[in-house]
């Protein structure tokens, strides 16, 4: 799941020009001050200052033998995958020249344009930005001949760079995607909007404050690599903001039981009476919990509460060495069955309903899949929220997974028994690098402006380790191997297989998820044995799923059975404006409707700990 975070632009792109006129050739640029050079030489002395912490905060752990260790795999890995692609263009010269030619047709024809207008002609962009990109939304993008250059140069360049990879012959279907994976951070990280000289946004402030941003961005540059251990940890969110347990995850509840992996939450009732079958939530390890519980508004865990259900909650522990041999059955029978076994303590229910979110829905399918191997029953229907089972079709992901790349991660995690939450956050950020990367490095760094507070974006920052022997087992057994849709996985002595599994499914797929894209989901729902409701929710793999009723922001699917291809499904599928939370619950609803008195946490056999959210929650990574 993790940074999994749908991100809107933060600018509206400018309306696109197809006829630019150019301003007379010494007419200085609208909007440039020209600076007060004593004090912008002070600020200098000081961003030289600024500059030395940087250096400290990234020697520190360097020098205490703490340096995280990966970069230079991750580097090599690069270097080797567009090593491939060169070599499929080498064995073919005269291709070379065809595609050095077309680059050389589409710069020839820009410095033609940006002549013409220098001379007052009128003339169309050679390369235009799509309408979504908010990197060049300010108008001197296209105003100004310099910085109009600038753009379109590097528009013509990083899309010639990105057809290389499309048009290379004899490459393997995961080194192309590996190669478009690691052009577009290299083309990101090259953005003319990522430097003052050549963004004419940063250039006016920077002289219009004398550097003072400058020194500011390089103050919160050190904060930053102090923060993050030595590396670069980019805020997202203003972290003074909120506080877990105090304006956000507020939802009213009792810690009932705790473990070595998780603290079970049960939350306060809502309504005098209760669906007499709990409720048992699953989240992700890989982020925590409160995803489902940001605030009032939001909160999917304080709607089903409202809707008159007793509401459990999994909050799993942020691991450390102590952890290392934690796998994927310790999660299972720590975790789910652990929370089981608690809520017939708290409540006497047998029976209960569950959600699984993401890695919590691959792990509760395999729970499902042992469970009917031995016959257990306490599970009575699932439903899962933009999860895998069948990763044949896994999402962008993918590019990080292959035997080399595993075998690197299981090194770094070796040492530690787990792997830093860094490099899991990382991970996700890159997969939308302009999104979650640069434009929060030109926001905090260049224009020297802490971010806003923005609660998705904090939890998105607040990342959690993965224990060695889990992650491994997932990696493997998921994403390379596919083991759990071929019925060739193995837990606690058993091999597992899904169409075993014979109970009610609602399965909700979001219809721009990345991470779990909607085909993959369809056609994991295609894997149980029992009846799938399979629906599409509008957006991605966040708010797809975190999107309440009251908003009427996004829409949702509903077509039937998960038969056939899934783009047949879709195209003949009824779309509903709105949230799917209520279309859900009337699923849950007609399946036991009987209501019970409302059960208050620490009420029954099992005595409260603490309040909701817990302390595992509260732990860094």
């Amino acid at each position: 799941m993790g940074s999994k975070v749908e991100h809107e632009p933060k600018g509206k792109q400018a309306a696109a020009q197809t006829k630019q006129t150019a301003a007379p050739a010494d007419e200085p640029a609208t909007g440039f001050a020209s600076p007060d050079f004593d004090q912008f030489s002070q600020n200098m002395a000081r961003l030289v200052e600024e500059y030395g912490k940087v250096t400290a905060a990234y020697l520190k752990p360097v020098e205490r033998g703490e340096a995280k260790t990966g970069q230079a795999d991750e580097a090599s890995e690069m270097v080797k995958t567009l090593g491939r692609v060169a070599e499929r263009w080498v064995n073919d010269p005269r291709k070379i020249i065809e595609a050095q030619g077309a680059l050389t047709s589409d710069f020839l024809s820009l410095w033609s344009n940006t002549l013409k207008r220098a001379g007052g002609e009128e003339t169309a962009p050679v390369a235009e930005p799509d309408k979504r990109d908010g990197r060049f939304a300010d108008p001197d993008w296209s105003a100004h001949p310099m910085f109009d250059f600038v753009k379109q140069a590097y528009l013509i360049g990083s899309r010639w760079a990105e057809s290389m990879v499309d048009k290379a012959e004899d490459l393997d279907p995961h080194t192309r995607e590996k190669a478009r994976f690691y052009v577009k951070q290299i083309s990101s990280a090259l953005s003319p909007s990522n430097f003052v000289a050549t963004n004419p946004e940063l250039l006016r402030e920077t002289l219009a404050q004398n550097g003072e941003n400058l020194v500011r961005g390089m103050k919160m540059l050190a904060e930053d690599i102090e923060a993050g251990g030595g590396e670069l940890k980019i805020r997202q969110s203003d972290p003074r903001a909120f506080e877990v347990g105090v304006n956000i995850a507020t939802t009213p509840g009792k810690v009932i039981f705790r473990n070595e992996i998780i603290e079970l939450i049960q939350y306060a009732p809502a309504t005098q009476d209760v669906l007499k079958r709990p409720l048992l939530i699953v989240p992700p390890w890989i982020n925590k919990f409160y995803i489902l519980d940001l605030n009032a508004e939001k909160s999917f865990i304080r709607w089903c509460v409202a809707q008159g259900l007793t509401v459990f909650c999994v909050s799993w522990v942020n691991p450390d060495e102590r952890h290392a041999a934690k796998d994927f059955e310790s999660y299972m029978r720590e975790g789910i069955f652990a929370a089981l076994d608690a809520i017939e303590q708290a409540t006497g229910e047998k029976s209960v309903t569950a959600i699984g979110y993401c890695v919590g829905g691959t792990l509760l399918a395999v729970t499902l899949a042992y469970m009917a191997a031995v016959k257990d029953r306490r599970i009575a229907s699932a439903t899962f929220f933009t999860t895998q089972v069948d990763f044949s079709r896994a999402g962008e992901l993918s590019v990080f997974v292959d035997e080399g790349q595993i075998r690197s991660i299981e090194e770094q995690m070796e040492s530690r028994g787990y792997l830093d939450g860094a490099r899991m956050s990382g991970a996700f950020n890159m997969l939308r690098p302009n999104d979650l990367i640069w434009s929060y490095a030109v926001n905090n760094y260049l224009k020297g402006k802490t971010p806003t507070a923005f609660d998705l974006l904090y939890w998105n920052s607040d990342s959690t380790r993965m224990p060695a022997a889990n992650h491994s087992f997932y990696l493997r057994n998921c994403y390379l191997e596919n083991k759990l849709s071929k019925g060739e996985m193995r837990i606690g002595g058993k091999s597992l297989d899904l169409k075993d599994v014979t109970i009610p499914i609602y399965n909700l797929a979001a219809r721009e998820d990345h991470i779990a894209p909607a085909p993959s989901v369809f056609l994991g729902s295609q894997c149980f044995g029992g009846p799938v409701d399979y629906v599409v929710s509008g957006s991605g793999h966040i708010a797809g799923v975190v999107n309440p009723p009251s908003k009427v922001k996004y829409q949702y699917w509903t077509g039937g059975p998960p038969q056939g291809a899934y783009e047949d499904w879709i195209r003949a599928a009824t779309e509903t404006p709105g949230s799917w939370w209520p279309h859900w619950f009337s699923w849950i609803e007609t399946q036991a409707p009987k209501r019970v008195k409302a059960r208050e946490p620490g009420a029954g056999k099992l005595k409260a700990l603490e309040d909701a959210p817990g302390s595992y929650v509260k732990v860094k990574a």
